[in-house]
C-alpha cells in the first residue's frame, strides 16, 4: 500500500512539473514599452509583440488614437495615446511618386541625386513635425508620470521615427530598435563603419562592386547624407534636446546608445559590410510557410494547370499608377498564358483579359508560398522581397520610391528579378519582361539558392529577435558589445590627432636634419674659406 501511494505521489509530482514547464512563469514577466511606426512598419513590429505576450510579457503601446493599423483595443498590449502623428508629418506620398517618375528621366548618374533631394525636402518638414510631437509628449506631465511609474524594464522601438528614441533616452531605459530604416537613412550607416568603396550608400542604387565614376557617385551620395543629418534634421530637434537633454545630446548620440538593434536584414539579401557586435540580423522574422488558400482562391489556382499564376501587388500605394500604366499593364496580362492575381483598387482597366482577377486584397504570403505561384510583380518593399526570397519565388519590380530600388538592385545583381521603370512602361516592355521571367528557368533557379541560403540558420530569425529582447532585459541592457568608438570625437575616431602628431615629428625630424646639415656645411665653408 506505502509503495502504491509513494509510486502515485511521485507520478503527481512529475505530471506537475512538466505542467509548470509549459505555464509561463511570473518571474519570467516584463513590463515592455514600445513605441512603433504605421504602415508596413508596424505589420512587423506586431509579429514580434504577438510572439512576446505568448512568454508571458506585458506590453504597452505608445502611439495614436488615429493610427492607420495600430488598434487601441488589443488582447496582447495596452495603449497610451499620443498627439496625432500622421498630421504632424504631412507626408505627402502621391506627390513624392509622381515627382519621382519625373526624376527617372534623368541620367543614370543623376537620377539618385533628383529623388534624394525630394526625399530630404519631405523629411525636412517631416522631422518639424516630429520634433513637435515629441516636445508634446515631453511636456504632458500626466502621460510622462504615468510612464515613469510604470516601471518598464525595456523600450523596444522602430527608430524610423525617433520618437521612441527621445522617450527612451529621456526614461534611460535600455533601449531595443526593430531597424531597417532609422531617422536619417539606413540604420547601418549610422552604428556600423562604412567604407564608400564598396558599401553602397542608401539611395545611390550601387553595388558593392563599384568602377571608378560609381565611387565617385558613392562618395557624393555619403557627403550628401552627412549634410542631411547635420544640417536638416538635427537641427529640428535642437530645443527639444536643450530643455529636456543634458548638453550635448543629439540624434545621433541618442540613436547610438541602443543596446541592441535587431536588423531586418541578412546578408543573403543585403550585400556583405562591416557591421557591429550589437547588430543582430533577424531579416525574414515575418515569413511563414504558406497556409491553405480560401477556397475561391485555391480553385483560381488550380484553374491555371501548367502555366501557373503570376501575383502582383504595389502595396498601399497601388492606387498612385496612372491610368495609362495601369491600361498598359492590364492589356500585357491579356496575352499571357497563365492566371493572374492582381491586388488593385480603383477604376477596372478596360483592356483587362479574361485570364485576370482583380481584389483589394489577398493573402500574399500563402499566394506566394503555393506551388502555383511562378511570378511576384511588386515594387519592392522589404516585407515582399524577403517573401519572395523565403518562398522561392522571382520577382518583376515595379519601384515607386525610398528604398525600392535599392532592393529590386540587390535581387537584380544576383540573377533573380528584374526592374521595369514606371515611367517608360509600355505594353511591349512589360511584356518582354514577363514573357523573359517565366521562360527563363534560370531566374527561379537563383531565387531559389537564395531561399535555400536563407533558411539554412542555426536559429529562426524570430527566435533570435526574442532572445536578443529578453537578453537585454536579463542583463539590464548590453552595454558591453557597444563600441567605445561612439565615444570619441571625430577627429580621434579617424586617428586624424596621430597622423598630425606623427606629421609634426616626421617634419620637426626633416627640419632639424635640414638645420643640422646646413649648419655642419656652413662650418665647413667657413673654415675652408680661412685655410685659404
Amino acid at each position: 500500500m506505502f509503495n502504491n501511494n509513494q509510486k502515485m505521489s511521485n507520478s503527481v509530482t512529475v505530471f506537475l512539473a512538466v505542467l509548470c514547464c509549459f505555464l509561463p512563469r511570473p518571474s519570467d514577466s516584463s513590463k515592455i514599452l514600445v513605441v512603433p511606426v504605421d504602415g508596413s512598419h508596424w505589420i512587423n513590429m506586431k509579429i514580434i509583440l504577438e510572439e512576446l505576450h505568448s512568454r508571458g510579457h506585458e506590453i504597452t503601446i505608445l502611439h495614436s488614437a488615429k493610427s492607420w493599423f495600430i488598434s487601441s483595443n488589443s488582447s496582447i498590449y495596452t495603449s497610451i495615446h499620443v498627439p496625432m502623428l500622421e498630421d504632424e508629418t504631412n507626408a505627402n506620398f502621391m506627390k513624392l511618386i509622381e515627382d519621382g517618375i519625373q526624376c527617372r528621366r534623368y541620367p543614370t548618374f543623376i537620377r539618385s541625386f533628383c529623388q534624394q533631394n525630394l526625399l530630404t525636402q519631405m523629411l525636412e518638414e517631416g522631422h518639424k513635425g516630429l520634433a513637435r510631437l515629441a516636445g508634446k509628449t515631453l511636456e504632458d506631465p500626466v502621460l510622462m508620470q504615468n510612464l515613469q511609474d510604470s516601471k518598464f524594464e525595456i523600450i523596444l522601438t522602430d527608430p524610423a521615427f525617433p520618437l521612441g528614441v527621445i522617450v527612451g533616452g529621456y526614461l534611460k531605459l535600455p533601449m531595443v530598435f526593430n531597424v531597417r530604416w532609422i531617422n536619417n537613412g539606413e540604420g547601418h550607416q549610422t552604428i556600423a563603419p562604412s567604407p564608400v568603396s564598396y558599401v553602397p550608400v542608401s539611395g545611390s542604387e550601387l553595388q558593392d562592386q563599384m568602377d571608378f565614376p560609381e565611387r565617385i557617385k558613392n562618395m557624393l551620395h555619403y557627403f550628401y547624407n552627412i549634410y542631411e543629418m547635420y544640417y536638416i534634421i538635427n537641427p529640428a530637434y535642437s530645443d527639444v534636446f536643450k530643455k529636456h537633454f543634458p548638453p550635448g545630446t543629439d540624434m545621433i548620440s541618442l540613436d547610438l546608445s541602443a543596446d541592441i538593434w535587431l536588423f531586418r536584414g541578412d546578408f543573403v539579401f543585403d550585400f556583405p559590410r562591416p557591421t557591429m557586435p550589437n547588430v543582430v540580423y533577424i531579416g525574414g522574422f515575418q515569413c511563414k510557410e504558406a497556409q491553405p488558400l480560401p477556397d475561391d482562391l485555391e480553385e483560381f489556382m488550380q484553374s491555371s494547370g501548367e502555366h501557373g499564376v503570376v501575383i502582383m501587388s504595389l502595396g498601399t500605394v497601388v492606387s498612385a499608377l496612372s491610368s495609362d500604366i495601369t491600361e498598359a499593364i492590364a492589356a500585357a496580362f491579356a496575352e499571357l498564358p497563365q492566371k493572374v492575381i492582381w491586388r488593385f483598387v480603383g477604376d477596372k482597366p478596360s483592356s483587362l483579359g479574361n485570364n485576370t482577377r482583380l481584389v483589394k486584397w489577398f493573402p500574399q504570403k500563402d499566394l506566394l508560398g503555393h506551388p502555383k505561384t511562378h511570378l511576384f510583380i511588386a515594387h519592392g518593399g522589404t516585407n515582399g522581397m524577403y517573401e519572395a526570397i523565403y518562398h522561392g519565388v522571382p520577382v518583376l519590380g515595379l519601384p515607386l520610391m525610398f528604398d525600392q530600388f535599392d532592393n529590386l538592385l540587390k535581387l537584380k545583381v544576383r540573377g533573380a528579378a528584374r526592374v521595369v521603370e514606371i515611367g517608360s512602361l509600355t505594353k511591349d516592355s512589360f511584356l518582354e519582361a514577363l514573357k523573359d521571367i517565366l521562360e527563363n528557368p534560370s531566374y527561379r533557379k537563383n531565387i531559389q539558392h537564395l531561399s535555400q541560403l536563407h533558411r539554412d540558420q542555426p536559429m529562426s530569425p524570430m527566435d533570435t529577435a526574442i532572445f536578443w529582447i529578453e537578453y537585454v532585459i536579463r542583463n539590464k541592457g548590453a552595454a558591453h558589445l557597444k563600441s567605445a568608438g561612439f565615444n570619441l570625437p571625430w577627429y580621434s575616431y579617424f586617428c586624424l590627432d596621430v597622423a598630425a602628431f606623427l606629421l609634426a615629428i616626421t617634419g620637426t625630424f626633416i627640419m632639424g636634419s635640414v638645420f643640422v646639415c646646413r649648419f655642419l656645411c656652413c662650418r665647413k665653408s667657413k673654415k675652408k674659406i680661412k685655410a685659404e
